[in-house]
């Protein structure tokens, strides 16, 4: 599903990748697990075209990432990204936020996207905060849409950034939850953490 081979890259003289092999199956769920500053949010980064790398070759579903503007708007629709810092559209409410990828890149009718919105916000447990906007959410809301808006695209596989690392101590079960189900249910997923509970 997706596929690592050899990638290298560097921020001047410091080495970040150094011939990084990664295969990741169909379904399967992979947890990258190191020190700050160690290259694991660059890795995401690369898998998900947000970063150039060096040298190598990453695949997703088979078909190798070319640099191509083209080449990498397709992988984005086929691989979501959940960030640490959440990354939500603070003037839209967490049903806008979930709708604006299905609307804007996939071209999704918004009665047809505003349904769908709906039932990913209930399957994260935010089925009575549709209107809410992010300031009035909590940390742990604010990471349950975002994981909602990375389903809507309706992705072949999705990579975790640290979701948890900004959450105060109580609020990283709910997310984690959400996590565990889709790991349940068959998703691919690669993700960064410090949760050493959910690693294991």
């Amino acid at each position: 599903m997706i596929s690592v081979r050899g990638v290298g890259k560097s921020y001047g003289e410091h080495r970040v990748l150094d011939t990084v092999n990664l295969e990741v199956a169909k379904g399967e769920v992979v947890c990258i697990i190191g020190p700050s500053g160690s290259g694991k949010s660059t890795l995401l980064r690369c898998i998900n075209g947000l970063e150039h790398y060096d040298e190598g070759e990453i695949a997703i579903d088979g078909a190798a990432l070319h640099r191509e503007h083209k080449s990498i708007h397709a992988l984005r629709s086929e691989v979501g990204m959940v960030f640490q810092r959440f990354n939500l559209f603070p003037h839209r409410t967490a049903l806008e936020n979930v709708m604006e990828g299905p609307v804007y890149v996939k071209g999704v009718p918004r009665a047809a996207a505003k349904e769908l919105a709906a039932a990913l916000l209930a399957k994260v447990g935010l089925a009575q905060k549709l209107d809410a906007y992010p300031a009035k959410l909590s940390g742990g809301q604010q990471q349950r849409v975002a994981i909602a808006r990375a389903l809507a695209m309706q992705p072949k596989a999705i990579l975790f950034d640290e979701p948890t690392s900004a959450l105060d101590p109580e609020l990283v079960g709910e997310v984690l939850k959400v996590m565990l189900t889709l790991a349940r249910e068959g998703m691919t997923m690669v993700v960064v953490t410090h949760e050493m509970g959910f690693a294991a």
